[in-house]
């Protein structure tokens, strides 16, 4: 037989599980809604009997009270003392208004009869009797035969024959009779009281107080019935009514019993004054049918919880089963659903057996990245340092990496950010600072002993990695990375031969401060523009005891630099970047402050260089903004070496470029003027004003450009002119110095003699002697 699966067995679990409460609740619910059911119909029967007990006796002691008036009276003294004849017809009517008055409708009393045997004679409602003559004497007269003076006793009605009764057919058989012994408190009596009770009138009052679910049975002390729903049964013994008097232990109780094959409840309770037996009896049938209501609303309400119990299962069920369901649609390979698909008998072996391939996948591919753990870490650290994990997955991944041992034990931990020192003077260039970097790195893993840190990386051109230690005392650890890092900066000293700076961020607790210490130690370092090179500098310490910012700046230097740029004077420019950087580092300020005076100049050079009509790609051809190189570069000398390496030496050359082309032009355009206009009265003025420059700024220009100055140019021209005209032409000494703009021929004939040591004449006759000799 198939075994069923885990939903199957999960919904019959689910169901038993709902249904069996439900059942004993029910059971529960409906045994103690009986119990109390019968509880509070056995107290009304209770009550009842009671009740009914409490109306007959107080009927009783009604007709008992009136009666003693009656016998207390001096009427029925005098005639019980007298023999009553017709001629007694005054005291007869006296004594039958007495007797009348007994006979109240309250009372309902039948008859009242008086007996003296003594005188015989006998009174009741029918009249007077002599008593020799009564049918029904002896009966009567063994009436005083009872132990007591006064008791009710049950006797037939035709004792108490009467004519006006004589054909009626519905006379009760049976009269509750009140015997009182005469006279009373006398041990010599010889006449009778009795008082009679139709059992009809008291049935009747029974019966209003009773429901057509139960009877009264009434009976006396000598067990026979003197009240019962059945006349036949009146005065027989209370046996054949069904009844077993030996379940009647007590003076009042209640049992349960088969009447004539009826099951039947009974409650009973005997009279202590009168000593009869009240007794209601009920069919249990009639008194269950409520529980047998109840019974059934108590079934329809748990089928009804029942069902919906077992809905509720099977939709929690089939939810709680859903994702096993899913798991083993994943398992299988499976994506729309469980169609021709045979559905495991035992889920979870199968889950578990995937499980464990999956462990033992998971184990391999651990193996192989154990290979790699180095790698990983590193690539973690980094993210780390950089705010790309999650604070709360820091911890439980550095556990995975192996530092649980280091976590468990720190109390305080610090970043520490190492960057190597480029001096001028130093073997090593920045060319070689990946080398460099690897082998700080290696050397800071084996200077720092494993316990005291985790694993050191590599980032932005530092050696990045956090120590800590179990003190909890700030001074402790103080002392403690302190006197690390002066360890470790004087080894790499001497095995490297590097020049480091340290530093150390503000001490923390939680591993979410990892990033943040980083940030911290790379501001630390900073202080290397104001302190130099080889420094080990704690962040906490960076802004102590500063409160002012200042913000002075070198402006007047900046503008004398940017002139000395303009002019291209090399020399001057580059003692200008001293002094100014000089200026502002001087100054006390925070590393980050440094950062605004510096863009600042930075950002004038910029603007300098572009109303010059000069672009950035001229200055700067390479990929990145020159700002973000600015802000990288953490030394004095790295930061003048970089202004003017990539700055300012660029844009004198720039600006040099452009002067020396502008004066060769402007040189040109003079020349040009001087080669037209030379036998004018050419001036250097009027050559500014045809050019539109300035005079002194041309003849600087010319000057700088020839070497020479325009009036010696022009001089030079002229007589470059009037050579040309005595050696090729026979012009006249004075019309040359005449065309020359020379005042007369003498100052001519002076400055040529001292320009070229002879005079005009001699010139024109040497030049024609040696064209002879060619010829």
């Amino acid at each position: 037989m198939r075994s069923l699966n885990y939903f199957a067995r999960l919904a019959i679990f689910g169901c038993l599980l709902s249904t069996i409460p439900v059942i004993f609740i029910g059971i529960f619910a409906y045994v103690t809604s009986s119990k109390e059911i019968q509880k509070n119909v056995n107290e009304g029967k209770n009550q009842l009997i009671m009740q009914i007990n409490s109306n007959v006796e107080q009927k009783l002691t009604t007709v008992n009270h009136t009666m003693n008036q009656v016998l207390a009276s001096t009427v029925l003294k005098r005639a019980m003392s007298q023999t009553l004849t017709a001629s007694d017809f005054m005291l007869y009517d006296d004594l039958r208004n007495e007797i009348r008055h007994m006979q109240s409708f309250d009372t309902k009393l039948e008859d009242v009869v008086l007996l003296n045997e003594r005188h015989q004679w006998l009174i009741k409602n029918s009249g007077l009797y002599d008593l020799n003559q009564y049918e029904y004497q002896e009966q009567l007269l063994a009436l005083m035969d009872l132990p007591e003076h006064s008791s009710w006793v049950l006797t037939p009605s035709y004792l108490f024959y009467s004519e006006e009764f004589a054909r009626n057919t519905a006379v009760c058989p049976y009269h509750i009779t009140l015997v009182k012994q005469l006279p009373s408190n006398s041990l010599d009596t010889y006449g009778l009281a009795l008082a009679t009770l139709s059992t009809c009138s008291v049935q009747e009052m029974v019966e209003q107080n009773i429901d057509s679910s139960s009877s009264v049975i009434i009976f006396d002390d000598q067990l026979n019935i003197i009240i019962h729903t059945d006349q036949a049964l009146v005065g027989q013994p209370v046996a054949a009514a069904d009844i077993d008097v030996n379940e009647l232990t007590g003076m009042n109780g209640q049992f349960n019993t088969s009447i004539h094959q009826t099951a039947s409840a009974v409650t009973y309770y005997k009279s202590p004054l009168t000593g009869w037996t009240y007794m209601s009896i009920s069919s249990i049938e009639a008194l269950t049918a409520e529980s047998k209501k109840i019974g059934m609303y108590t079934l329809y309400i748990c089928a009804g919880i029942v069902l919906l119990c077992f809905l509720l299962v099977w939709i929690g069920t089939k939810r709680f089963y859903s994702p096993i369901r899913r798991l083993l649609m994943q398992i299988s390979g499976v994506e729309a659903g469980w169609k021709g698909i045979r559905q495991p008998s035992n889920e979870f072996q199968l889950i578990s057996e995937r499980v464990h391939d999956l462990f033992q996948s998971k184990s391999e591919l651990e193996h192989q990245l154990q290979q790699h753990i180095h790698q990983v870490c590193t690539l973690f650290f980094m993210k780390a340092y950089q705010g790309q994990i999650k604070p709360s997955e820091v911890r439980s991944q550095l556990y995975q990496f192996g530092y649980g041992k280091q976590l468990e034990q720190w109390h305080m931990m610090a970043a520490i950010t190492i960057q190597i020192d480029f001096h001028p003077s130093s073997s090593h260039t920045v060319q070689d600072i990946d080398l460099l970097l690897f082998a700080l790195h290696n050397v800071i893993e084996e200077l720092i002993p494993a316990e005291q840190r985790l694993a050191s990386i590599i980032l932005d051109q530092s050696v990045v990695t956090i120590i800590g230690s179990p003190e909890k005392d700030y001074e402790s650890f103080h002392s403690m990375q302190y006197s690390l890092t002066e360890y470790v900066q004087q080894q790499v000293q001497q095995i490297l031969n590097l020049q480091i700076s340290i530093g150390i961020s503000t001490p923390f607790h939680e591993l979410s401060g990892i990033s943040t210490a980083y940030r911290e130690g790379l501001d630390a370092l900073k202080h290397r523009m104001i302190l130099g090179e080889g420094i080990i500098i704690q962040y906490d310490q960076m802004n102590e005891n500063r409160h002012v910012l200042q913000l002075n700046y070198p402006q007047q230097l900046e503008h004398e630099l940017l002139d000395a740029v303009k002019v291209a004077d090399e020399g001057r420019a580059k003692e200008l970047l001293a002094h100014i950087l000089t200026s502002i580092f001087q100054s006390d300020r925070s590393p980050h402050e440094f950062q605004f005076p510096l863009t600042r100049l930075l950002n004038n050079l910029i603007i300098s260089m572009q109303e010059s009509g000069i672009t950035l790609k001229q200055l700067h051809h390479k990929q990145g903004s020159l700002l973000e190189q600015l802000l990288k570069i953490q030394h004095k000398q790295e930061i003048e070496r970089w202004f003017w390496k990539v700055v300012i030496h660029p844009l004198v050359i720039i600006y040099r470029d452009r002067q020396e082309e502008q004066y060769h032009k402007l040189s040109e355009k003079i020349i040009d003027l001087v080669q037209q206009y030379y036998d004018t009265d050419l001036t250097l003025e009027e050559c500014a004003s045809r050019l539109h420059y300035n005079a002194n700024y041309l003849s600087s220009v010319f000057r700088k450009e020839t070497n020479v100055s325009f009036s010696d140019y022009l001089t030079m021209y002229r007589f470059k002119m009037a050579k040309k005209w005595l050696s090729e032409s026979d012009i006249p000494v004075k019309d040359i110095a005449a065309k020359l703009r020379y005042n007369n021929s003498q100052n001519f004939i002076r400055s040529f003699r001292k320009q070229e040591g002879m005079t005009p004449g001699q010139y024109r006759d040497r030049y024609k002697t040696s064209t002879d000799h060619v010829v």
